[in-house]
């Protein structure tokens, strides 16, 4: 395929054209009034009829060009360029003109169901804002550039929900819904490389949907209430073994006391009770030893 990229088209101000015009047909239409009584045709009278004919059908070469919107134009079937500065120009009248809106635009792709790369079947969908850069390669590279956006963009979402989970048990691995910022970026650059040769630029593109599948979704959240608990009880102890071993370092620091291996065996299973139980602990007085006889 041969790569098409935007040019300037020649064009000339609107209104200057709009006075050579006037001009014309001013003078050729006062020469043909004034000599209109003559017999016969005379090479004025020809060359007059002629400019005015002329000036008659450089009116098709006159276009308005809005802000943040370029026209594209073709003669004779070949690509002769692009205008894109918002006024009012003229250029050869017998190109074909076709309008590209430059403004940007968002696309709020529909919510699709697909497998993360662990498998479980999620629904996902995104937001991708764009515009156009190059009107040529929108124009003459794709069929339909905004059909074409809307397509690459559902294969890069469906793409990049392939290859992340949708929750990561390990901490240190990205997933969908945990990595948020970097999943964004991912996709926008996902979309980017399949936009190039539409001449669209992705502005920026963001997971807009992120769910389970209702088939799974009462058991994945059972899943997750489970992962939450067991990592509650994992920090709590984690944090009751750290107290106790400070608890009994700083006794033997302080010589408030000095504790045998079954002493010590005993204090610390009273601690992580007290430290690990839910309900309150029930303190007891222990008036006799560890000891028997």
């Amino acid at each position: 395929m041969k790569d098409i990229k935007e040019k300037n088209v020649f064009s000339v101000n609107g209104w200057t054209m709009v006075f050579v015009d006037l001009a014309v047909l001013f003078f050729c239409g006062r020469y043909v009034i004034a000599h209109s009584a003559r017999s016969g045709s005379t090479p004025g009278m020809i060359a007059s009829v002629v400019g005015m004919i002329l000036a008659f059908m450089t009116f098709g070469g006159f276009f308005l060009i809005h802000p943040n919107e370029s026209k594209v134009f073709t003669f004779l079937g070949k690509y002769v360029g692009s205008a894109r500065t918002a006024g009012f120009h003229w250029t050869n009248p017998f190109a074909v003109k076709k309008k590209v809106t430059l403004r940007i635009v968002n696309l709020n792709s529909e919510t699709i169901k697909v497998n993360d790369a662990l498998g479980n079947p999620i629904e996902i969908a995104a937001v991708v804002v764009w515009h156009v850069v190059d009107s040529a390669k929108a124009l003459f590279n794709v069929e339909n550039y905004q059909n074409f956006v809307a397509i690459q963009s559902e294969t890069a979402i469906r793409q990049l929900a392939s290859h992340y989970p949708y929750d990561a048990h390990d901490t240190e691995k990205e997933s969908l819904r945990g990595n948020l910022e970097e999943i964004a970026a991912r996709l926008k650059d996902q979309v980017q490389e399949r936009l190039d040769v539409a001449g669209v630029h992705v502005v920026e593109a963001r997971l807009s949907h992120l769910a389970y599948a209702p088939e799974i979704a009462q058991a994945m959240l059972r899943r997750q209430q489970a992962e939450a608990i067991i990592a509650a009880r994992r920090q709590i102890v984690d944090g009751a073994v750290g107290m106790v071993e400070m608890a009994l370092k700083s006794l033997e620091a302080q010589g408030v006391v000095k504790l045998d291996e079954e002493r010590k065996a005993a204090m610390v299973n009273n601690l992580l009770v007290a430290l690990v139980s839910e309900s309150d602990a029930q303190p007891i007085i222990n008036t006799g030893t560890l000891y028997s006889g």
